[in-house]
Formats: structure tokens, C-alpha cells, sequence
């Protein structure tokens, strides 16, 4: 793991090309929400920077924490105009709870039941739990675990979904977290970016369950497990690696972590907080280490935007 006091003196440039020509990485793990897109629509420059970065040989993989699998975040990034055969895949936190929660070859989750409440979406689609075995309930004295995918429903066991509000569902666990039941969270992300706007996800519930008591499996970032899937799918190790994102604490933080270099971009969720009025405006040198400080997360080099 690399030390913060290693981690405090980062590189700023103004795109992506500086990095790059260097040919210092072979691979790059890219966050999608806040740096290529913005859920609606890419951002200015972002699918040619790709096709440039592509030409240096650079191997490409997405790691989302997306509680969605990695078949539709790819088919996403296609609507939205990205060529996707410039990556070798995507790596989600949806995806990797899928595969751990079919596989069950890991102790934690091999000792989960079968029964769970299912956090999840309504107006951004459902998510689909065929081939899992599961069985959704909606009673918290039936529920053996906790599935948290989404913050807007509760899922049910007819496979549709009720609507619910962040405080009915905040009762619901914490009727669940007396009762001691472990939650698997399907998306880390505390909020994310959508068209400008931050909107809550999974991970802001996961954490006051756990301010509650309650036993959290993390699936995605900051946890090394997604990095570590993702170097595994580019044949690579720490150091040949790099990761870019727009969230300190879960895209830098996880890379510090994982021992991989990273790349901030100020002009995503943060943008606010950085006082970033406008796409593509440098942050204040100042502001990025009070804020890099804050949350303990290091960058090795930070960008305004994903541009090359």
C-alpha cells in the first residue's frame, strides 16, 4: 500500500496526453459517471481522448461502481456514442456481486442464506437477480441478508418493486441491523453525478448501517477488490496500472489502497466543493490538497477534465 506522506505532491496538467506519451502505464482503469459522462451524455473531448489514449497501447477496462452488470454498462456507453471495443471490458460492483453471490466460493458469502430484502431501483430500472437463487422477501424477520442495489424501492418477491422514500427505507434496516442481518452493497458510491445534479446511491444507506451496527460487504470501490479484478483482466500488477476517477474518496482512495497511481478529475463530483463553475476550469492547487486531505485520498495527478 502506498503511504500518504508519499502521496501529498501530485502532478497537474491540463489533459490527458502528458501522462500518456510517457507509455509508463499498460493499463488504465477508468470511472465512467463524472469523467466520461454524466449519465446523459459524454463529456466534450471524452470519446476522442479515448481513441487517442487507445493509439499509445494503452489497455483499457471500466471500473463502475454501477450496481448494474457489466453487459448493460457497456451497452450504455455504446448509446451514448462511445466505441466499446477500445476496452478489454467493464468491471462493476454489480457484476462482482453477481458472480460472488452465484459462485458462493468465498467463506462470507458462502455462510449467506438464501432470503434477502432487496434494496433497489424504481424509475432507473430494475435489477435482475435471475440465475441467483435468491428469494426476495419483504419481511425483516424472513430476511437472512441484505441486498442493497438501488436507494428508491423495496424489491418483491412477485419480482416487482414498491417505491419507497430514503426514511421509510432507512426503518426498514434499521429493523434489519437489530436483527444483525449483513448487507451486501451492490454500489459504494455515496452520490453520483446526473446531469450536474448529485444524487444519493447505495453506498450513503451502507454506511449508516453500518453507524447502526450492521455488517457491510463493500463490492466495489474503495475496496481492492474491484482493482484487483480489473488488473487480473489486463494481465497486469500495481505498478503498470493507473486509475482515473473523479471521486477521492472511493476512486483515489481505493487506488491508494490497491497501490495504484491515480488521476483526479476535479470537474466531477467534487466540482462544488472545488469551486468548479464550469467544464474544463482548473481547480485552485490549494483546494485540491485541503480537500485531498480531508478525505485521506492522494492523487498522483490531477486534471480538470477527462481531455487530452
Amino acid at each position: 500500500m502506498l503511504q500518504s506522506s508519499e502521496l501529498q505532491l501530485f502532478q497537474t496538467f491540463n489533459g490527458l496526453q502528458h501522462i500518456a506519451k510517457t507509455h509508463q502505464f499498460k493499463a488504465w482503469f477508468l470511472d465512467q459517471f463524472g469523467v466520461l459522462h454524466d449519465g446523459k451524455q459524454p463529456y466534450p473531448g471524452a470519446i476522442s481522448t479515448l481513441q487517442k489514449l487507445a493509439t499509445t497501447g494503452a489497455k483499457m477496462v471500466i471500473i463502475s461502481n454501477s450496481s448494474r452488470r457489466a453487459s448493460t454498462t457497456m451497452e450504455k456507453l455504446e448509446s451514448l456514442g462511445f466505441d466499446t471495443s477500445l476496452f478489454l471490458g467493464a468491471i462493476t460492483s454489480g457484476e462482482l456481486t453477481h458472480q460472488y453471490l452465484q459462485k458462493r466460493d468465498d467463506d462470507w458469502f458462502a455462510a449467506l442464506g438464501k432470503s434477502c430484502i432487496h434494496v433497489t431501483w424504481k424509475g432507473r430500472g430494475a435489477i435482475s437477480l435471475e440465475g441467483l437463487g435468491l428469494q426476495v422477501v419483504d419481511k425483516v424477520e424472513e430476511a437472512e441478508f441484505v441486498l442493497a442495489h438501488g436507494t428508491e424501492a423495496l424489491g418483491l418477491s412477485s419480482g416487482a418493486s414498491c417505491p419507497m422514500t430514503l426514511e421509510e427505507l432507512e426503518k426498514v434496516l434499521e429493523r434489519c441491523a437489530a436483527k444483525q442481518i449483513p448487507m451486501v452493497v451492490a454500489n459504494p458510491d455515496f452520490v453520483t453525478v446526473e446531469a450536474r445534479d448529485l444524487r444519493v446511491m447505495p453506498g450513503t444507506l451502507a454506511a449508516k448501517y453500518e453507524k447502526l451496527g450492521g455488517e457491510v460487504k463493500w463490492m466495489g470501490k474503495p475496496d481492492k477488490i474491484i482493482y484487483k479484478s480489473a488488473m487480473e483482466l489486463g494481465g497486469v500488477d500495481a505498478f503498470d496500472s493507473i486509475a482515473v476517477g473523479d471521486s477521492l474518496h472511493h476512486d483515489i482512495k481505493g487506488a491508494n489502497a490497491a497501490g495504484i497511481r491515480s488521476v483526479f478529475i476535479t470537474g466531477g463530483i467534487h466540482a462544488t466543493e472545488l469551486g468548479v463553475n464550469t467544464f474544463g476550469e482548473a481547480a485552485a492547487l490549494s483546494s485540491v490538497q485541503a480537500l485531498a486531505s480531508k478525505y485521506d485520498a492522494y492523487p498522483s495527478f490531477v486534471l480538470p477534465s477527462f481531455t487530452w
